[in-house]
């Protein structure tokens, strides 16, 4: 724990970014230069000095530190046998993450990160959700960014299934954001990982979400774009992800809708196209077995409905050629049994 303390008195250093790490263990590591601020001038600002100098920043680590303890966050080392293995090997690994839940160091090459648009549409968060769930169901780690739209949805599905997702933040791990995911976060934390690289009571400034991009493409071995537009968060995840040599995979959309431009745009520069969590697996060489079957449909209802495509009355009525109030009444019972979602429109998906 001594060595994570040295890291965590850099990492809260004003000024400090995580690549100054690499460049500090070629000239002999941390311990040297928080002993000799001075000889380091070229990679420490004036007030980092200072702060060592004085023995402030000793304290700040400290109280960081009782901080995290009191909230039941746990603050985990680069050089810990806990901290995430395929995100220590990137270009710039954070010193340190604060954890809620739990790390399994080892889990990257079964880890997937699902991410898209905050703005998504009803069809591209049913597709994350289903994805997600069928994902988590046959083991894989869901990794996301726990924002609105696509992110939500992939947590939710991973959830869904009893499996385990990691959300990595772009605020600190006591500054939740947004402020309404509260309960998802905390579902996650029971089963899986609430992740962030930035110091308690650090919001959700824009500046801090690239950084947090390149955690979620550094976690694990491929990103999923579920739907995104030209101008999108998830398209810098998408580039982290290329840099640092993870698999980039991209869900189409219709060519008139502005929220799939940049997924269809990765696809046409050259991104595995995928529908589904069988496309996923098959694309990055995982088994993954998808159940479709309709246990207990005796009136054919759930076998028109999919899990990845939001249908209207209309087009269910089509498919399975019940009258209106019929079909209204049976959808919800099938929504009660929970093996129906309703969606605004209104649209139904299965569970």
């Amino acid at each position: 724990m001594n060595e994570t303390f040295d890291l965590l008195k850099l990492a809260l250093l004003p000024e400090t970014r995580p690549q100054t790490l690499r460049e500090l263990r070629a000239r002999g590591g941390v311990r040297e230069l928080l002993e000799h601020p001075q000889d380091h001038s070229d990679l420490l600002s004036q007030a980092a000095r200072a702060l060592l100098a004085s023995g402030a920043a000793r304290q700040r680590a400290e109280v960081e530190a009782r901080r995290a303890a009191e909230l039941g966050v746990r603050i985990v080392g680069l050089d810990e046998p806990d901290y995430p293995h395929l995100l220590r090997e990137i270009h710039d690994p954070p010193l340190v993450l604060y954890v809620r839940g739990s790390l399994i160091a080892s889990e990257g090459p079964r880890s997937i990160a699902i991410v898209g648009s905050r703005a998504a549409s009803p069809e591209g968060c049913a597709l994350a959700h289903a994805m997600a769930r069928d994902l988590a169901a046959a083991g894989v780690t869901v990794v996301s960014g726990l924002a609105r739209g696509i992110d939500s949805a992939a947590h939710g599905g991973a959830l869904a299934a009893g499996g385990r997702t990691v959300a990595v933040l772009g605020s600190g791990i006591d500054q939740l954001y947004p402020p309404e995911n509260g309960r998802l976060a905390e579902r996650i934390a029971e089963s899986g990982a609430l992740v962030s690289e930035f110091p308690l009571g650090t919001g959700a400034r824009p500046r801090n979400f690239p950084r947090r991009n390149r955690v979620i493409a550094g976690w694990g071995r491929a990103v999923v774009i579920a739907q995104a537009a030209l101008r999108s968060g998830a398209l810098v995840t998408a580039r982290c992800a290329l840099d640092e040599g993870r698999d980039v995979l991209a869900v189409p959309g219709h060519p008139a809708h502005e929220a799939s431009a940049g997924t269809n745009q990765l696809i046409i520069d050259g991104a595995p196209l995928v529908r589904n969590a069988a496309d996923v697996a098959r694309e990055v060489g995982l088994a993954v077995e998808v159940d479709e079957r309709d246990v207990g449909d005796v009136d054919g209802i759930l076998g028109v409905l999919r899990s990845d495509a939001p249908a209207s009355i209309e087009e269910i009525q089509q498919r399975c050629g019940r009258s209106t109030s019929e079909l209204l009444a049976r959808l919800t019972e099938l929504e009660m049994a929970a093996k129906v979602r309703r969606l605004p429109g209104p649209l139904f998906i299965r569970q």
